[in-house]
């Protein structure tokens, strides 16, 4: 009795083996996010694109929907990895940058820095939030706002692996032109943060340091180069980097020298510079 079970068993295994072999192998050259099935056809820069609705960014916060069956192609150059940018990224072309809302957070994990995509913008909105050209959804109806994270899904695919070092940061230059640069990766060279009373850091929580003046849940740092009219650093209280000190010397009592790496986005007519991450405050002296 024993034996005839020993037998079944061998043979039932026997089986299993067999069956294993008509097993198709899993692929995995199918990207888990995105829309693989949006096709080439009909790209445009973004400066075409922004060419293409001047209006919505001449006046404050106006959208129109995109009707015309238009695509984008571009590279990240920042994302929510610092937790600095909130709920966008942004990507960039060889002729301009754009900011992309998107109602979701955590995108740094699948749209890393120098990923290339391509966006199907038909039936999305392109507008202006204080003149910065967006796309995404109406907002309190003229403005612009995020789009739906399951809509964005649609409306994208990857265009091979990330690579950082395709799109390099231009020198700033706060003479150069809004609506061709702004949005672009951009580095201020040999610059300071001006005095600050408090704890003189990036963006100190409120309940700790009394002196800072949140605007949007961000605070904005002035640089003895510029104007704070013309120039900002704009830092949100859940930066990663929130509260690092700003560069000073402690022991001659002065601000110290820094180049700074980030996305030049406007508002209005006032460059505010978002950096990225820690790593884009590269300390000189």
């Amino acid at each position: 009795m024993n034996t005839m079970k020993y037998i079944a068993l061998l043979f039932v295994g026997l089986m299993m083996t067999a069956c294993q072999d008509d097993w198709d192998e899993p692929l995995f050259n199918t990207p888990p996010y995105g829309n693989n099935a949006i096709s080439d056809e009909g790209i445009i820069t973004i400066a075409e694109l922004k060419a293409m609705y001047p209006n919505v960014f001449a006046s404050t916060d106006q959208n129109k929907q995109i009707t015309e069956n238009i695509k984008i192609r571009g590279r990240v150059t920042g994302n929510d990895l610092g937790s600095n940018i909130y709920k966008q990224f942004i990507i960039q072309d060889e002729t301009g940058a754009i900011i992309i809302a998107v109602n979701q957070s955590g995108m740094h994990g699948f749209l890393a820095e120098g990923q290339e995509i391509v966006i199907d913008l038909k039936d999305l909105y392109i507008g202006g939030y204080r003149k910065q050209p967006e796309i995404g959804q109406p907002y309190n109806g003229t403005s612009i706002g995020r789009m739906n994270k399951d809509l964005f899904q649609k409306h994208y695919k990857y265009v091979g692996q990330p690579d950082p070092t395709v799109i390099q940061p231009i020198d700033f230059d706060v003479n150069m032109d809004m609506d061709a640069n702004c949005a672009k990766l951009v580095t201020l060279h040999d610059v300071s943060f001006a005095p600050v009373g408090g704890l003189g850091t990036f963006a100190p929580d409120t309940t700790q340091d009394k002196t800072v003046s949140l605007v949007g849940g961000c605070v904005n740092r002035s640089l003895n180069e510029y104007s704070s009219s013309k120039v900002v650093v704009r830092t949100s209280t859940y930066a990663k980097f929130a509260a690092m000190k700003l560069p000073y010397d402690e022991v001659n009592k002065r601000p110290k020298k820094c180049n700074i790496t980030g996305i030049a986005t406007r508002f209005n007519n006032t460059w505010q510079i978002l950096i990225r991450k820690e790593s884009d405050i590269e300390v000189l002296e």
